[in-house]
């Protein structure tokens, strides 16, 4: 059953709700007395006491401190000044946001600025050392080839240490300007119906030699019957190349990495994944990997090189591919990175 409420309980709806603080403004303006303002509220302390709930208002004008006509005049004037002080206020915050947008728009505008130039000088510079360094390899090359004479084991040994640390060299500024090209948005793809297993195939034996080395053994997992995709064979190359390198550096002596191919959540889509046993990501740092020129060791005795582009590069080429690269991680255990790829119409790929 409903319970039925009063008239003498119900609270009436007057303007003097939507005014705060109600009797300290009428002492304020010289309406009313601290000690009568405390009788009154002394009497609506009472009424509440006994089950009856009235307004401060109500217990002035019984108290005959102040009539009706005088207290309305009041509340009407407290309203409108709070009024008048809201409309400022909200004037004064659209002031703020218009001054805090233009801020804004101008902070990035600087911050697009600098990356333009961060993006040429890093293309200027790069373009600058491919020069130099094509003359250094050639000359390597036709000494150790003995085209400017014989040389000895001890130099031969020597000139195989120059041509790897140049053919690194060479990679890091290929690196930097693929990165330029992609930061100014020119980076672009050649998209063709291209064989996954069959790249990955030729990306495992050439990266073999790096994972014996280091005693890693790697090995591929290809599903049969496997799609071609539509990619850009070269950059999808240099992307699988970049994470079966990164999952050999991190991963100890007498473990395991694996480049796996295998039909997804549709016939018509591929995903591609490379996991190991290596040193793992904490979850926490997981988002950063892929940060341009960030490396989560960035102490000046790091253990492992690098310049921190490569994971930022793969994620830009895979996200160009309109793909998104995923990566699954335990410290200490080991990671996977995975990314799907769209399967091309025009047939099957893979023995």
């Amino acid at each position: 059953m409903d319970q039925q409420i009063s008239p003498a309980s119900r609270t009436p709806v007057t303007p003097e709700i939507l005014v705060p603080r109600l009797g300290e403004s009428l002492v304020n303006r010289g309406l009313l007395s601290e000690a009568r303002l405390k009788q009154a509220l002394d009497l609506q302390k009472e009424r509440a006491g006994a089950g009856q709930t009235i307004l401060l208002g109500q217990a002035i004008i019984e108290l005959g401190f102040l009539d009706r006509e005088t207290l309305d005049r009041a509340v009407t004037e407290q309203i409108i000044l709070l009024r008048q002080a809201l409309e400022d206020a909200n004037r004064n915050l659209e002031r703020r946001v218009q001054e805090r947008t233009a801020e804004l728009q101008e902070a990035l505008r600087k911050l697009a600025e600098m990356n333009q130039l961060k993006s040429n000088f890093i293309a200027n510079v790069s373009h600058e050392l491919r020069t130099p360094l094509t003359h250094v390899k050639g000359y390597i090359e036709l000494l150790f080839t003995e085209s400017l004479g014989p040389i000895n084991e001890d130099q031969r040994n020597a000139l195989d240490v120059s041509q790897r640390a140049t053919s690194r060299l060479q990679g890091l500024i290929d690196d930097l300007i693929l990165f330029s090209l992609a930061s100014r948005g020119e980076l672009t793809l050649s998209l063709d119906a291209v064989d996954i297993r069959k790249i990955a195939s030729d990306l495992t034996t050439r990266a073999r030699p790096k994972a014996d080395d280091k005693q890693i053994n790697l090995s591929t997992n290809f599903e049969a019957d496997l799609p071609l995709v539509m990619a850009d064979e070269q950059k999808i190359s240099w992307v699988l190349t970049q994470l079966l390198d990164n999952a050999i550096k991190f991963t100890p002596a007498g473990g395991k990495v694996v480049l796996e191919a295998k039909k997804d959540v549709s016939p018509e889509m591929l995903r591609v994944s490379v996991s190991d046993t290596g040193i793992g990501i904490p979850e926490e740092q997981q988002t950063e990997i892929f940060e341009p020129f960030h490396q989560l060791d960035g102490s000046s005795t790091r253990r492992y090189g690098g310049t921190g582009l490569g994971l930022s590069l793969v994620k830009q080429i895979i996200e160009a591919h309109g793909s998104i690269i995923r990566v699954k991680s335990v410290a200490g255990k080991g990671s996977t990175f995975s990314f799907p790829l769209l399967g091309a119409a025009s047939g099957k790929g893979g023995a």
